[in-house]
């Protein structure tokens, strides 16, 4: 009987002591445990707060954290030319499709990026794409004329007709980015080495009227071979006139 009387004697301050003793923090039994920190008890936890009036002026209590109260909300705007994100008013990009760059749309007041391909224009297109329907399409790959360019008896200038073919030609072969080489022939009349001399300059006439037409000069290679390569192996004025020529390799 003594025995039992000690050992309740030795448990009830240990009761008590630990009934005093609080818990080790974020863990809590009551708000006063967690003064300490600022903070108040919720469920068991130390948190920043359980309620709005946990936290200073301007702040709400969201998630058991104090933040910023929110300028605005689906339900509250923000006025003309503003929107509202994440809380906050923010000045709009946009107020229609026709305010994005590069065929972009216009969402919630916001520019988004155009998906890949799509334009509104051909210039929002590669080279040799253009815009059909709201997409960059190739487009029809079309074959330049690459008819020989003809010149008159020991002539290296371009007549009105030469003209003519040359600048309906230059947009072809800007257009389909080619790289030609201008061959310069003469016909077999005068000696070698003025026939030589003939058909590069008739070649260079070539070239010179494309790039005064924009095609770029180091798409453009000349030679000139004389009267080495006749069109037509005959001895007459057409076979002549035919031999007299620029040629347009690619």
């Amino acid at each position: 009987m003594r025995r039992a009387s000690v050992s309740l004697f030795l448990l009830v301050p240990a009761a008590v002591w630990l009934a005093a003793c609080p818990p080790p923090y974020p863990r809590c039994n009551n708000d006063e445990q967690c003064k300490e920190h600022n903070e108040v008890c919720v469920q068991g936890q130390c948190k920043e707060c359980a309620t709005d009036q946990n936290c200073k002026a301007g702040f709400q209590c969201q998630e058991n954290r104090c933040v910023p109260k929110a300028e605005c909300s689906p339900e509250k705007g923000c006025g003309p030319g503003k929107h509202c994100e994440a809380g906050k008013c923010m000045p709009n990009e946009c107020e229609g499709d026709k305010d994005c760059p590069r065929g972009g749309k216009c969402v919630n007041n916001k520019c988004e990026a155009p998906r890949e391909g799509s334009c509104s224009t051909n210039e929002d297109c590669r080279t040799g794409q253009e815009c059909s329907n709201g997409t960059c399409v190739d487009r029809p790959r079309r074959e330049c004329s690459l008819e020989p360019v003809r010149f008159g008896f020991n002539e290296a200038s371009l007549d009105r007709a030469a003209q003519q073919q040359l600048s309906s030609l230059a947009d072809c072969i800007k257009e389909q980015q080619l790289k030609l080489t201008l061959e310069g022939h003469a016909d077999e009349r005068g000696t070698q080495e003025y026939n030589l001399h003939l058909s590069n300059r008739r070649a260079n006439a070539v070239k010179k009227y494309l790039v005064d037409l924009g095609v770029p000069a180091g798409r453009l290679d000349t030679v000139g071979y004389g009267e080495e390569r006749p069109a037509d192996q005959g001895h007459s004025e057409d076979a002549w006139a035919a031999n007299r020529r620029v040629e347009l390799k690619q």
